[in-house]
């Protein structure tokens, strides 16, 4: 994987989709929460009808409002993100006719089509969507569409501890051209196409097809290497809107401006999907796995996220303990190709680096340089192979008491 340099990208910013322009978000409290401190209803509306593209979870069992969503999105075509929190809409009773529901009251007072409409719920799962506060939610959610990203940042949140929001500038064409999103995500991470939820949306002219292949690639590369706990949700989605409105040359093949926009996408999905794995639930560390040296793309990519995901890694890194072997044995049964007798690994962080095992043999370190290099809260796992030119990373954070209380009592 091409490093990005996403930390010192010129034009990123915390902007996230109001960042964009011709894009409006509004966040409400409508009734779904208990909690009327927290938001639990989100609207993202274009000024026009955009290309749009989304990926889902790989989940068999997935939620009504997924369904609905690839159905309206079968013409690349939409104008507004819809989702609520709080309540799943998975595996519930009348699950679709709620989302149809759901989706008709915005499109009402929208005064849009309800196939322009991407709709996605996040929260319990098994119980009925209460579709009627969220109706009669609705006309003060439209009334409050604004340039102001929170609100729509916070109402998609669940257990997220915070709201996640980045934008990127950059050239096409001799014009600007933007992309900003959102996301949510902290428990139930493990995906294999994008993660959790994200809406992302940009003024770049580009068709739905190369827009399609485009957010395929990026989830690829950044969200699909996060995993917090192993678990795949039933409502993870991926969607982004382009408006064209940047008025760049518009990108219907592979060509200079689709690899530059794919870039600004990538350095988007990488920056998100990291405070995805940094808000684990109970997480007090991020974990970045960065294999070198692999025979193929998807032998690192593999490699890296077996290692961030081994619930034993995840309890040293907590722990700060530098027991190495735990690294070097999640990737003997990552189902990877790699020699296992030329392995290096060591760690870094703020504080320093230091080399733990050698062509797969422990060597002699200072195992307090190494307690202090794992007590920062972002730490780097570096595997040396000898195996190709091909590399990966992976985004994870440490296994923590606070994980198993959260999800102790998730649902009371």
């Amino acid at each position: 994987m091409e490093n990005f340099h996403i930390e010192t990208w010129s034009g990123l910013s915390s902007g996230g989709i109001t960042a964009v322009p011709g894009f409006k978000v509004a966040g409400i409290h409508c009734g779904i929460r208990k909690n009327k401190d927290k938001r639990d209803l989100a609207l993202v509306l274009a000024d026009k009808l955009c290309s749009a593209a989304a990926v889902y979870t790989t989940n068999k069992v997935k939620g009504a409002p997924i369904m609905l969503t690839i159905e309206h999105l079968k013409n690349g075509k939409a104008r507004a993100f819809l989702c609520n929190s709080g309540n799943a809409n998975t595996a519930a009773p009348g699950g679709l006719a709620a989302a149809v529901e759901m989706v008709n009251a915005a499109a009402k007072e929208l005064n849009i089509k309800p196939s322009e409409i991407i709709v996605n719920s996040t929260g319990v799962i098994g119980f009925p969507l209460p579709v009627d506060a969220i109706v009669a939610g609705m006309p003060k959610l439209v009334k409050s569409l604004s340039r102001d990203n929170i609100p729509a940042a916070e109402a998609i949140m669940t257990t997220d501890t915070f709201a996640k929001s980045w934008a990127a500038q950059f050239e096409l064409g001799g014009k600007t051209v933007t992309i900003g999103g959102i996301a949510k995500g902290s428990g139930m991470i493990n995906p294999n196409m994008a993660t959790m939820i994200s809406f992302l949306a940009t003024d770049c002219s580009i068709s739905p097809e190369m827009l399609q292949k485009a957010l395929k690639s990026s989830a690829a590369i950044s969200y699909n290497q996060v995993s917090v706990d192993g678990d795949t949700s039933t409502n993870d989605m991926c969607a982004i809107l382009a408006s064209g409105t940047a008025k760049n040359p518009k990108i219907e093949s592979e060509d200079e401006d689709y690899e530059k926009f794919l870039t600004a996408l990538n350095v988007i999905n990488l920056k998100l999907a990291k405070d995805i794995a940094r808000d684990g639930e109970g997480a007090t560390k991020l974990l970045i796995c960065r294999v070198n040296g692999a025979a193929s793309a998807e032998d690192a990519a593999r490699l890296s996220k077996a290692v961030i995901s081994s619930s034993l890694v995840k309890s040293a890194m907590f722990g700060a303990d530098a027991n190495w072997g735990r690294e070097l044995c999640a990737m003997g049964y990552s189902g990877a190709n790699f020699d296992p007798s030329r392995v290096d690994i060591s760690f870094s962080s703020l504080v320093g680096d230091v080399q733990v095992c050698k062509q797969s043999t422990g060597v002699n370190f200072d195992e307090t340089l190494a307690k202090n290099i794992l007590s920062e809260k972002e730490i780097t796992i570096d595997v040396g192979l000898s195996d190709g030119k091909y590399n990966a990373e992976a985004y994870g954070c440490d296994l923590t008491y606070d994980y198993v209380r959260i999800n102790g009592d998730y649902r009371t």
